[in-house]
């Protein structure tokens, strides 16, 4: 949610940011419907004092047995007033936050203008893309060559954009799973949490996934709501609560599954398990300090990118520009493994700060010299345990079929060297 006193006094400076997202200018729309609540606020303090002193009038009039008739009727038809105003109050309100709560969050000084993901800025990478003697094959087929991935069962059970894993490939991800957990707990600061898979709408908002992109979500009922990301719980732990500044930072993170329709992305990634409706992932969330969030974001991009380097797998991190960049955020980072079968890099972690956007919504504060400030608040994959599952079988393949295991996931198969 944006800051209305920053749109009152920037209006020209709001409506330019909103173009680098896609928006059109609204900010002067936003002011006149804020200009219109707050004379109906002034008016209706107003009547609101007068109905008081005439109330203390009719009480001191009744104490002297006299007739209050005249002032009693004033009452009553200040009531009227009264309830049309509130009513109107209302009204303005709704349709205030009706627009704030549907336009993207402003970007970072930093963060580069562009339209589409063809004007995102390379950061840095690390590694180099494996060689090898034979023509490497997709994630797909060496899982369903070696039986254990089954997207034909998957489609019986549920349609699809889903996937049955067995046996040593289920194990494979529940091993990249634990290694991500055991990591970001041991070395990076976090702290573990289980959190509900299904959340309430104004959880969703708070976020900032509802109200505008509801189609790509899935409902379960009239209340609840399957989460997309563990992001939405994690981040939401400590909405509407004033923190002390002590209890900032704040990491946490959790293994959960993910749940998205993928509305937009009809037709796109079909094969394999690249773009699925029910899919794994390991999230990083923090809130922090105002001051602290662009180190921050670093920092949780460090963290996520550690996790490849242990694993050995080449990629590169892309600055996201203004068009490509997810609603909420600020600043996003990118994290993109280089996949051999497909010969392209793609998306393995998204990191990002959000400023105080979410904060504004889920009315998360902390106090500091008697002042309550709004925490920033990021959140990064650390990583998206089905495409790290993909990534190593496409960078550890042999020439045989099999898959080599990574040296730091050899622990949770009794130190085999290969999966099959």
């Amino acid at each position: 949610m944006h800051n209305i006193n920053y749109i009152r006094s920037n209006p020209v400076e709001f409506d330019n940011f909103m173009k680098t997202r896609g928006e059109r200018p609204i900010a002067q729309k936003i002011i006149e419907i804020d200009k219109e609540k707050r004379e109906t606020q002034t008016v209706l303090q107003n009547l609101l004092a007068e109905r008081n002193q005439i109330s203390k009038t009719i009480g001191i009039l009744k104490s002297e047995k006299k007739d209050a008739t005249k002032e009693m009727a004033k009452v009553d038809d200040l009531k009227n007033k009264l309830n049309t105003l509130k009513e109107l109050e209302t009204l303005k309100d709704d349709e205030l936050k009706a627009i704030l709560s549907r336009l993207p969050n402003i970007p970072d000084s930093t963060t580069p203008i562009g339209s589409n993901e063809e004007e995102n800025v390379f950061y840095r990478d690390w590694g180099s893309k494996p060689s090898f003697n034979f023509d490497p094959k997709f994630h797909f087929e060496i899982g369903e060559n070696s039986n254990l991935m089954n997207f034909e069962t998957a489609t019986k059970l549920s349609g699809p954009r889903f996937v049955v894993l067995k046996g040593q490939l289920s194990k494979l991800e529940r091993a990249i799973a634990n290694f991500m957990l055991d990591k970001h707990t041991s070395s990076n600061g976090y702290v573990e949490m289980h959190v509900p898979y299904l959340v309430k709408a104004e959880t969703l908002y708070g976020t900032g996934q509802l109200p505008k992109f509801g189609e790509d979500l899935f409902t379960a009922g009239d209340d609840h709501w399957l989460i997309p990301t563990a992001e939405v719980p994690l981040t939401s732990l400590c909405s509407n609560q004033i923190l002390n500044i002590n209890q900032l930072p704040i990491r946490v993170t959790s293994y959960t599954p993910c749940f998205r329709s993928e509305a937009g992305a009809a037709g796109k990634d079909t094969r394999g398990m690249l773009r699925q409706h029910q899919f794994t992932k390991v999230e990083l969330v923090s809130l922090v300090e105002p001051e602290q969030s662009n180190n921050e974001l670093e920092r949780m991009l460090n963290c996520a990118e550690g996790i490849l380097k242990d694993l050995n797998l080449h990629y590169r991190v892309m600055t996201l520009c203004t068009g490509d960049m997810g609603f909420g955020a600020k600043k996003t980072y990118d994290i993109e493994v280089w996949l051999p079968g497909e010969g392209k890099y793609r998306e393995i972690s998204s990191c990002s700060n959000c400023g105080d956007f979410q904060a504004r919504r889920m009315n998360t504060r902390y106090k500091s010299n008697d002042k309550n400030i709004h925490v920033h608040t990021l959140n990064g994959s650390g990583l998206a345990v089905g495409r790290t599952l993909i990534a190593i079988l496409e960078n550890y393949q042999t020439l045989d079929g099999n898959v080599e295991i990574p040296e730091v996931l050899k622990k949770y198969f009794d130190n085999q060297n290969t999966l099959f």
